[in-house]
């Protein structure tokens, strides 16, 4: 098993746990709360001022204790995990905000995003469905759709892809491929879906329908290095 994958797992079963607090902040009156409160969050923008990370950390998580209602901190934590390319913790923070709070962005963002970097794609498709469907955000639903083919989940994927074809936003929204020269290309989102939907064809041994797909992708996007070469491939089958 990969062992950020075990990590992650590990970490899942660790975070049933709980621990007996030293002090009850539930019996603290409002005003002494307050002032821990701020003063934990000055110490935080402090240590954000200077990049110490584990000290911000550190007062999130005392926030997060004591202020158990407020969404807020949990989607800082899980964001400054997931910026230090922590996934592991990141996408157990993102989904310990999102038992407290599913209708979180932030937590869906960095959920699917962990998770794919961990590379449990089965788990992080359900966090990118989810964050189209709350946003609308097309590279969600591209991702959704990608995800999708990668789990060879090709009749759902093909629905994902046909509905962002026929998304209007998708010819204005962008999204980058790597090209032959090690930069990077941005194209249309359109064009990115019929690519896609090409690929899909190709796995399934369907040359006219892939090709077509290809061609439609060009039409879209005429310089789309990615779309041309697999055509190329896709007329050789």
């Amino acid at each position: 098993m990969n062992k950020t994958i075990l990590l992650l797992a590990l970490c899942l079963s660790f975070g049933t746990f709980t621990f007996a607090q030293q002090d009850n902040t539930a019996t603290q009156d409002p005003e002494s709360l307050r002032r821990r409160n701020e003063s934990d969050q000055r110490v935080y923008q402090l240590a954000m001022r200077y990049n110490d990370l584990p000290v911000a950390r550190i007062k999130l998580m005392e926030l997060i204790e004591r202020n158990p209602t407020n969404n807020r901190y949990p989607e800082l934590l899980a964001t400054l995990y997931f910026e230090a390319g922590q996934y592991a913790s990141a996408a157990v923070a993102s989904l310990d905000l999102l038992e407290r709070n599913d209708q979180s962005i932030t937590g869906l963002e960095i959920a699917a995003y962990s998770l794919e970097q961990l590379g449990a794609l089965d788990r992080a498709l359900p966090n990118f469905e989810r964050h189209y469907l709350l946003t609308g955000t097309l590279f969600s639903l591209y991702k959704s759709a990608f995800l999708q083919y990668s789990l060879n989940r090709e009749e759902e994927a093909l629905n994902s892809v046909n509905m962002l074809i026929k998304d209007r936003k998708s010819t204005e929204d962008l999204v980058g491929f790597p090209t032959s020269n090690n930069e990077t290309q941005e194209v249309n989102m359109k064009a990115a879906a019929l690519n896609l939907k090409g690929m899909i064809y190709m796995g399934q041994k369907n040359k006219a329908e892939a090709v077509e797909a290809f061609r439609q992708a060009i039409e879209s996007a005429p310089n789309f290095e990615l779309a041309q070469e697999n055509l190329k491939e896709a007329q050789k089958m």
